[in-house]
């Protein structure tokens, strides 16, 4: 009787496991659209990541050897021991081999380590297989080191509706978030990192966006912002309370410029007497304020009807590659903007770009400006851009010399920045040197 008793209790253990996995696998899908929206973090860790996870295990050999990457025995083992042929199952072949498979906020990543024979762009080119089996939004390969490649896949388009933290006072010092990435990061701009930065788009393509994202990030920063805007401050108008200068045409503008040298030289005998190699090795009560100059409409610096306005051009262009080679360790910051920048503007824009580590381009009206901004720095990055609609206003392809990214701005109206400007008006340092009035 006890037997039987304990049989039958053993015999429904199972039973009881298969109701109770049954019924939360029931919940998990009644769940899941809800948990979905409301924290789609939460659900791709707990729900879509393992899901994800399996299929890549499941489809992995397959998936090497119908793109390629998978490298047969046969002609090994037949010149070393004959074992092909008699009889036995043809071995399988070699695939590259994977690390594990970590979650991202968004998607997943692994490494992999590569065959002998096999190079980054082979696994490039395999790219959109991996998506399609693997059912995801898209997949990135890139170089990690010497053997290895890095693959990253974003389950839903992270650029679809960008999400970033607000910002709450004044943050790292030159140091703000515009948007997100499409690996699901955020986009940060850095300027100590890279301190000056080349901006193109057309019209409608969101650069004025990430110009607005920008100052509304920096307004709350001790730094001073200048502007320069040769249509007449149409558009850097808008933040005039937080400028502590402005050009709104080609004559103060090159005036502004000579004075922003003259600054740079200026700090930069402030280093040599204190023999140190840039302002950030001064002590804080002796260091400069920061300056970011904005040039928003580069071409309006650079077309020329005559041979005045040549010279203008010519004494703009100088005084810009000049902060440009100074600046970074003086402190002065470029970001310059333009709907079109190509090398038909004068060789100074050529001379320009190569001074400018860092690229943004959106989606551009010709192919020139694409190529001027991205074509030194990484072929895929122009494809990418080049790839661009205008239905994917905002989104914009980013380079530096650490690698190039998808990214879309977050959006920051007009109105938001102006109130941003003003807001924050009280802290705009007062820099005498860098009046910009007609003589």
């Amino acid at each position: 009787m006890n037997l039987a008793s304990t049989t039958s209790a053993g015999a429904s253990g199972p039973s009881w496991v298969l109701v109770v996995a049954a019924v939360l696998a029931s919940g998990s899908l009644l769940a899941g659209p809800a948990l979905r929206r409301r924290y789609p973090i939460a659900w791709w860790l707990l729900l879509g990541f393992p899901v994800a996870a399996f299929r890549v295990m499941q489809t992995w050999r397959q998936l090497m050897a119908g793109c390629g990457l998978a490298v047969s025995r046969r002609p090994a083992l037949t010149v070393v021991s004959g074992l092909v042929g008699n009889g036995a199952p043809p071995p399988q072949p070699r695939v590259p081999r994977r690390g594990l498979i970590r979650p991202t906020s968004g998607g997943f990543l692994l490494l992999v380590r590569l065959l002998p024979g096999q190079v980054p762009e082979d696994f490039v080119r395999a790219a959109p297989a991996m998506a399609e089996d693997w059912q995801v939004h898209a997949v990135r390969v890139t170089s990690w080191k010497p053997g290895v490649v890095r693959i990253v896949a974003s389950a839903a388009d992270p650029l679809a509706a960008p999400r970033i933290p607000k910002q709450r006072g004044p943050g790292h010092l030159l140091r703000v978030t515009v948007g997100a990435l499409e690996t699901g990061a955020a986009w940060v701009l850095d300027l100590r990192r890279v301190p000056h930065w080349l901006i193109v788009g057309a019209t409608r393509s969101g650069k004025s966006t990430l110009i607005n994202a920008l100052v509304a990030g920096l307004a709350p920063q001790p730094v001073a912002l200048v502007g320069i805007d040769c249509k007449g401050g149409m558009e850097l108008s808008l933040y005039e309370p937080r400028l502590s200068a402005l050009a709104t045409n080609r004559e103060q503008a090159v005036r502004l410029l000579a004075a922003l040298v003259e600054l740079t030289l200026d700090r930069m005998t402030v280093c040599r007497t204190a023999r140190v190699r840039n302002i950030w090795g001064l002590p804080d009560k002796e260091r400069p304020v920061p300056v970011v100059v904005i040039v928003d409409e580069l071409a309006e610096l650079f077309l020329v009807a005559n041979r005045n306005e040549k010279d203008e051009a010519q004494a703009a262009g100088t005084a810009l590659i000049r902060l440009a080679q100074l600046g970074a360790a003086l402190g002065v910051f470029l970001v310059v903007a333009g709907q079109r920048v190509g090398s038909d503007l004068g060789p100074g824009v050529t001379a320009l770009r190569a001074q400018l580590g860092g690229r943004v381009c959106h989606r551009v009206a010709d192919p020139g400006t694409a190529e001027m901004a991205l074509g030194d720095l990484n072929p895929d990055a122009l494809k990418a851009a080049q790839a661009i609609t205008p239905e994917q206003a905002g989104t914009a392809v980013l380079a530096s010399g650490d690698g190039w990214e998808r990214a879309r701005s977050h959006l920051i109206t007009e109105a938001e920045a102006e109130a941003v400007a003003a807001e924050y008006a009280h802290l705009t340092p007062v820099l005498s040197e860098l009046h910009v009035e007609a003589p």
